[in-house]
């Protein structure tokens, strides 16, 4: 995970990105769980398509308030405390799954976990703000949002061997404590680059080698007035609940199509969340490479975006075809175009705005973001339950990424940075 670091400068900040990897790993562990025993626990419980779209929107609702209620936190109590708070809380909420045996008392219970796991992007996102210089931060938001991929990975290689040996409570029971062992190191490794006692001082003007700004608190409410904010936001609309709609609906996709339950999932999840992996890393990298040939900011981050967003389109053909292994091959493109545009659209964030609020414009944006997923969700389990087809889903999902480019640049054509006189 560690990154070859410039020679001389060190690569301490390499760490907390492996930090902040693992965090976004633990996070999609936890969120899948649900998603893979989903066959399972709707023949147990006798849910519904739209009884089970019911419980992953609670999930979505509680994401779109906490993406509001943690962003403007964590820049008000940093971002050590804040991802602490977040790893804490939803790591207590995935175990409480196993306590609940109804339709409402798993969506309370995902409800919980949406407030908690919400507080992981934006304080990533802010850690990479204040750890990394703005040419580097595309490729660390690549690989720590490439965590996403892993956890979707690790998930489906440990919940269906738990779940079959110990049950599925016990599923929950076990990946909700990691969480806990992440905290321990987290709070001995974090601090503030000017404060940490083993950075070295080559490293510490590595990091803080672009222009400062001084350090204010600006209410969430300024950031509304600038269009900037509404790309971003436009963007995470668009685009988040696709990947919400994969992580929680794959499994059923796969069992309702091809008859491949909880014991034989496995592998083809894996195999679909590592082309995810692999986009996440080239997407990162791509556009921060561009910028370092001579590119400008915009021209790299919306060629990678506008690359990646075609690279979906195929997708529509999964829910068509007869041969499983096609359709596996669409999905994990369409997902790793996925991660190549996500580590693109969260770095616009701090392209575009000063540190100080990264944290407060990545949680309006992804609030949005949520209540897209919130409302994918819903329709979702009503369109499968009355047409019994994937193909209008899959075909929304083709199209989602070229209409948020589309938004994107028509309200931000230049990524104009915004100062902090024009905020305040």
């Amino acid at each position: 995970m560690l990154i070859a670091s410039k020679s001389g400068v060190g690569n301490y900040r390499w760490k907390i990105c492996a930090m902040l990897f693992l965090a976004t790993t633990i996070n999609f562990v936890d969120r899948q769980v649900l998603g893979i025993l989903a066959p399972q626990l709707q023949k147990e419980f006798a849910w519904s398509d739209s009884e089970y779209g019911f419980i992953v929107s609670s999930f979505q609702a509680a994401y779109a308030l906490g993406f509001l209620i943690m962003g403007h936190l964590l820049d008000k109590i940093g971002t050590r405390m804040g991802a602490t708070i977040a790893i804490g809380f939803w790591s207590i909420a995935t175990m409480m799954h196993a306590l609940v045996a109804s339709l409402f008392g798993f969506a309370a219970v995902r409800f919980l976990l949406g407030l908690g796991e919400a507080g992981n992007f934006p304080s990533a996102l802010k850690a990479v703000s204040e750890w990394f210089p703005r040419k580097e931060r595309a490729l660390a938001t690549g690989i720590f949002v490439s965590g996403a991929s892993v956890g979707a990975i690790v998930a489906p290689l440990t919940v269906p061997f738990i779940a079959i040996n110990y049950g599925w409570q016990m599923a929950f029971v076990i990946t909700g404590a990691i969480g806990f062992i992440w905290i321990v190191f987290w709070m001995m490794m974090y601090r503030l680059p000017q404060d940490h006692p083993k950075l070295g001082k080559a490293e510490l003007e590595y990091i803080t080698s672009d222009p400062m700004e001084p350090q204010i608190k600006i209410p969430w409410l300024h950031l509304l007035k600038f269009r900037q904010t509404w790309a971003f936001a436009f963007g995470a609309f668009m685009t988040h609940p696709i990947f919400s709609f994969f992580l929680f609906f794959l499994p059923k996709f796969f069992f309702s199509n091809y008859g491949i339950g909880i014991a034989k999932i496995g592998p083809i999840l894996i195999i679909i969340y590592l082309m995810s992996d692999f986009g996440s890393i080239i997407g990162g990298w791509a556009s921060s490479a561009l910028i370092k040939r001579g590119w400008s900011v915009n021209k790299s981050r919306k060629t990678t975006m506008f690359a990646s967003a075609l690279c979906v389109v195929p997708v529509y053909f999964a829910a068509q075809t007869t041969e499983l292994w096609l359709a596996v091959g669409l999905i994990g493109l369409a997902l790793a175009a996925h991660s190549a545009w996500s580590a693109n659209l969260f770095t616009l964030t701090t392209d575009m705005f000063p540190r100080q609020v990264v944290g407060s414009v990545v949680g309006i944006g992804s609030m949005l973001g949520a209540v897209g997923g919130m409302f994918g969700a819903t329709v979702g389990g009503f369109l499968l339950q009355t047409t019994g087809s994937y193909v209008s889903l899959f075909i929304f999902a083709g199209c989602a990424y070229l209409i948020a480019f589309t938004g994107i640049q028509l309200l931000s054509p230049k990524l104009k940075s915004i100062t902090l006189e024009k905020i305040i």
